[in-house]
């Protein structure tokens, strides 16, 4: 049986608005859509389909928000993280691509609208994002950046190396990429959020619920808990990288790479002034990435891959973060005390990007969120409803394919690249003659 790491030391579980009130499923009960999965993507493909009055009975495993969607570091940014769009192009091919471009660069627009029309409390800001360029050689693939996103209707720009440090507090970068509509929240607060305008709009969430079989009945589907059914016409497993069974091989579709989220101390009046002082949140630009942002305390939320003893060594990954922020924001006078520290599990997918398996007639999965939690998440919801009522696989923003399990190389690649990105960011610096940060 798979294990996750533990959940209810968050600073989100600490902070979130109260879950709304939920059961257990006991007995049988119908449905048009079973939705497996109380995530992002889960909840708002049931908020979709609840709005149009279909029946939808949402069952999750364990809480609402209980995996990425209530762990992550809440940064809400509608790009992709490893590829540029013309690679995207490339890979996907048409009409693939551009279909999912244009819904991922519009899908802060979704959440924004969501979480005003149900006036979801999350901490929702919507001050932008910045990529700082580590080196001055990056600016080339910043103002790449620049063209090809506002190409399709975002808004970004170049920030020079004065504007950067206007925006973020700090004198470490030679440049960067404003992202006008990225913003951040609690992502547990949104969470719940989705789950109490599903259940507003008709729908039925039941917690505690672990799936334990899915069977053809007819023309339609036995979901089986250990306390209940669900007879539904059409399935969804949105369980993404919290995945226990269920449907056999779904949890071999991808592996699991670990992230660590840490929140500081609340930081004084003064400091704010002066560190991410439009509130923005900041990519440090290297490939071996650090982002952070504040959150409603004043706390700044930063994350980070563990590699080697980074992660594993929680005091030792707390000095490295303590010198990475002081090292970009000198400013900041007191010891940062690292008052929250967990992790949270990611879905990494072949090449990075969602799939979406069709596992039998009425039956879809969809895992590979890879990251990119909050837009990504919400977005997807819109394409798997749109499965549910009918919308021709042809004209999905998601290529419809048999279930794939990810390549061998996939259990040790994310971290094998994660070493090139530091490598690679080394090699830069030296090559630019431009300082390291500690640890680099």
């Amino acid at each position: 049986m798979r294990t996750f790491s533990p959940f209810k030391t968050t600073l989100w579980y600490a902070t979130a608005t109260p879950a709304p009130d939920t059961t257990r499923l006991q007995g049988t009960v119908d449905a048009d859509v079973c939705i497996v999965g109380g995530g992002y993507t889960g909840l708002t493909t049931a908020l979709e389909l609840a709005q149009d009055g279909s029946r939808v009975v949402l069952l999750e495993r364990e809480e609402i928000g209980f995996g990425g969607s209530g762990r992550n570091a809440g940064h809400c940014t509608p790009t992709f993280t490893h590829y540029s769009l013309p690679e995207l192009r490339k890979m996907l091919g048409e009409p693939w691509a551009e279909r999912l471009i244009v819904r991922q660069t519009r899908a802060n627009d979704r959440v924004s609208d969501m979480i005003n029309r149900y006036q979801i409390q999350c901490e929702w800001q919507q001050n932008g994002y910045v990529m700082g360029a580590s080196h001055p050689a990056m600016m080339k693939t910043i103002e790449q950046k620049v063209r090809t996103y506002n190409a399709v209707g975002a808004r970004t720009r170049v920030l020079d190396r004065n504007e950067v440090e206007t925006v973020t507090g700090s004198r470490r970068f030679y440049g960067g990429w404003l992202h006008e509509e990225a913003g951040h929240l609690n992502p547990l607060s949104y969470s719940r959020g989705l789950a109490r305008a599903v259940i507003q709009e008709g729908g039925v969430i039941h917690t505690n619920s672990p799936v334990t079989g899915c069977q053809r009945k007819g023309s339609g589907w036995v979901i089986s808990t250990d306390r209940g059914k669900v007879l539904a016409d059409k399935v969804i497993f949105a369980t993404g990288a919290y995945t226990v069974g269920g449907w056999p091989k779904l949890d071999q579709t991808f592996k699991i790479q670990k992230v660590f989220v840490a929140a500081t101390q609340p930081l004084s009046d003064e400091e704010r002034r002066s560190v991410l002082p439009q509130n923005t949140t900041i990519h440090d630009g290297r490939g071996d990435i650090f982002v952070y942002k504040y959150n409603a305390e004043g706390r700044i939320v930063a994350s980070m891959f563990p590699m080697g003893r980074r992660g594993r060594d929680v005091e030792y990954t707390r000095t490295v973060m303590s010198d990475r922020l002081k090292w970009l924001h000198p400013q900041i006078k007191q010891d940062i005390r690292w008052e929250y520290f967990w992790f949270g599990e990611l879905d990494m997918q072949y090449q990075t990007v969602p799939r979406l398996y069709d596992l039998a007639p009425g039956v879809v999965a969809l895992t590979g969120l890879s990251g990119r939690g909050v837009p990504t998440g919400s977005m997807l919801g819109g394409i798997l409803s749109e499965w549910a009522k009918g919308v021709p696989t042809q004209d999905l923003a998601l290529k419809l394919e048999p279930l794939t399990v990810a390549p061998f190389y996939m259990s040790y690649g994310p971290q094998l690249m994660l070493r090139y990105y530091r490598v690679s960011d080394w090699i830069k610096a030296k090559l630019a003659g431009v300082p390291l940060p500690p640890h680099a």
